[in-house]
């Protein structure tokens, strides 16, 4: 199968491009390093030292002899865009190529326009260019379980049955989204959704919790493969942020009352859940959503776990209730439906597995590259008071963990 990985230099990308290759299958990544980017402007850096994108994929050659093509250029170019479908006419396209920062795009007007015009024309032009070169080619595209916000119902995978007024219909699930980033991703749901019934494309939406996870098979042959793992207030999620902080002995941030709760998976999972939507496409004209997750958690929940897990290597870290820098419910009922995955074959890896054997072990191993100065929250919602840090309001000494 020939796959076309757009965003094939990230955390997720990368290792994608690696796990098709492993298994046979011609792969071609695109990226035009604008998470890098990003970096540099925040002041912000990986936890891994990830190698430039040329000299990953000349390591993972000398490692296993497997060839991985390479396009730099940015998918908001329609002639780029154009060009690498009219060249590699990939059967699969993996989209992962967008920012995927909710707290980046309310930084001011500029990032939230900016994230709406990457994420939202680039997506635009990978459909135009698959009605265009490859029609019948399948669009796998990531995005995210933000899309639905808490509800006070269930959360259906991406449909939903109505009875109103004596009729019925089955539509897509209402949108509650959480930040710009969000607006942006349902922006694609809606797009992708028209062309498969307008021209009769075939996709797979993923709406994917919150991804953790420092290594996988394929990064652990050469740590020259290894992947990003990013943990500051803009680019990580809160679990990287509890796992570093307590390493190098911060309280861990926990907004609110950290009763948010949310969907995780392993990246691990994120492989094999891409995968079996690939190799089990949807149907000319046919938009699927899978909710693509294993397990919930509150962020209590995970804030505990983590302390607990330290502490059984060494670690004793506190629990801290941070003002929450966000707008969203602290409060909610939170119960998402995820079987499609589960129903095609998925076999889930869970947190508990994963916090002491690897992550912990991993971010010590690295800990003198940690920026302590990008962990406690700056960026807020409102907008107004940006720059000034969140400040403690209470401090927990070894929550109890249930």
């Amino acid at each position: 199968m020939r796959v076309l990985i757009l965003g094939g230099d990230g955390y997720l990308g990368w290792p994608t491009a690696m796990y098709f290759s492993q298994r046979g299958h011609e792969v071609a990544v695109v990226d035009n390093f604008l998470r890098r980017r990003m970096h540099l402007e925040r002041g912000t850096d990986s936890l891994t030292p990830i190698r430039p994108l040329q000299e990953r994929v000349q390591a993972w050659k000398e490692v296993t002899g497997k060839d991985i093509a390479v396009y730099v250029g940015d998918l908001a170019s329609w002639d780029f865009t154009s060009q690498v479908f009219r060249e590699f006419r990939p059967e699969t396209i993996i989209h992962y190529g967008q920012i995927p920062s909710a707290p980046y795009s309310m930084i001011d007007v500029h990032h939230a326009v900016f994230t709406h015009q990457n994420n939202v024309i680039n997506n635009l032009h990978v459909l135009y260019a698959i009605n265009e070169f490859v029609p019948n080619a399948h669009l796998v595209k990531l995005g995210t379980m933000g899309e639905y916000g808490q509800p006070n119902i269930d959360i259906e995978e991406g449909y939903i049955d109505i009875d109103h007024n004596g009729r019925k219909d089955r539509l897509p699930f209402p949108k509650l989204p959480g930040s710009m980033y969000h607006l942006t991703k349902v922006h694609d749901t809606h797009n992708i959704h028209f062309v498969c019934r307008v021209w009769g494309l075939r996709a797979t939406d993923l709406n994917q919790g919150v991804v953790y996870g420092i290594e996988t098979d394929e990064t652990r042959l050469d740590d020259r493969l290894l992947t990003r793992f990013d943990y500051d207030e803009c680019f990580g999620t809160a679990l990287n942020r509890f796992c570093v902080q307590s390493v190098i002995g911060i309280p861990l941030t926990m907004y609110g009352k950290g009763n948010q709760t949310r969907g995780y998976l392993n990246i691990r999972d994120t492989l094999a859940c891409v995968e079996l939507a690939s190799l089990n496409p949807a149907k000319a004209g046919e938009f699927r959503v899978f909710n693509q997750f294993t397990e919930q958690f509150s962020v209590k929940e995970l804030a505990e776990l983590v302390q607990k897990s330290a502490k059984e290597v060494g670690y004793n870290v506190d629990i801290a209730h941070y003002e929450n820098p966000r707008v969203e419910k602290e409060e909610h009922y939170y119960n998402a439906k995820h079987t499609a995955l589960m129903d095609l074959g998925l076999k889930p890896n869970y947190l508990g597995d994963e916090l002491v054997g690897t992550m912990i072990g991993r971010i010590a191993q690295f800990k003198d590259r940690i920026i302590r100065s990008q962990i406690v929250p700056q960026i807020r919602w409102k907008g107004g008071d940006q720059g000034k840090k969140v400040e403690i309001v209470e401090k927990v000494e070894d929550a109890p963990v249930k």
